[in-house]
């Protein structure tokens, strides 16, 4: 597949590009990081700024010629209101008149739930929720929404769980696997995937879902 990681320079996107290049995937790294070096010939990078209009962007998709764009990208609470909401709402938007169907978020825990969240990151939280909604009620894509909770700078076990009763932490490697798992994962099409480490490895518990 011809696949487009925006927000490739992050943390979990970089790992997620490489992953996903590995896999035998043709990888659009789109980043504003034009220099970034991922470990991987078939990488691509684009600059892909989600601070443009929407229009330019779906130029840019159409002529990218994809099957399935990711949302990894974050502004680390220096942007929220034109990246981690605007931007993300206007890469949706972008996709589907683009004609590509396939779209994954990496969202946050409880990220629909204003009740479940505490006074830390809120604004983060309400250009989530924003995104995040408008994604399910205002696309016809085939999304998928990662609800992660905290992340953590360490090797993935390989092992996760879906729908924790309470937030767990993550590890950066297994959250990457778990994106790059569920690209071709239908029964993941429209649902929110609240997750975090686990004892189920991570092709098991996908199919499970």
């Amino acid at each position: 597949m011809r696949i487009l990681v925006s927000g490739a320079s992050g943390r979990v996107g970089h790992l997620l590009v490489d992953k996903l290049a590995a896999a035998g995937h043709e990888v659009i790294a789109g980043t504003r990081h034009l220099d970034d070096k991922f470990n991987s010939d078939k990488v691509e990078l684009a600059n892909i700024d989600l601070l443009v209009n929407e229009e330019q962007l779906v130029t840019q998709l159409t002529d990218l010629k994809l099957d399935a764009v990711y949302f990894v990208a974050g502004s680390r609470g220096k942007n929220v209101l034109q990246v981690d909401a605007f931007g993300a709402v206007k890469l949706e938007n972008a996709t589907e008149k683009a004609g590509i169907k396939r779209f994954i978020m990496l969202s946050a825990w409880q990220s629909t739930n204003p009740k479940g969240w505490g006074e830390e990151l809120r604004d983060y939280y309400i250009a989530r929720f924003f995104a995040d909604n408008w994604l399910m009620d205002h696309t016809t894509l085939n999304y998928t929404i990662l609800q992660p909770g905290a992340l953590l700078e360490e090797t993935g076990s390989g092992k996760v769980q879906f729908n924790p009763k309470s937030a767990t932490a993550n590890s950066i490697e297994n959250v990457a696997d778990v994106l790059a798992g569920i690209l071709n994962a239908e029964n993941t099409y429209g649902k929110l995937l609240p997750m975090g480490d686990g004892e189920t490895d991570i092709a098991t518990a996908i199919a499970k879902l």
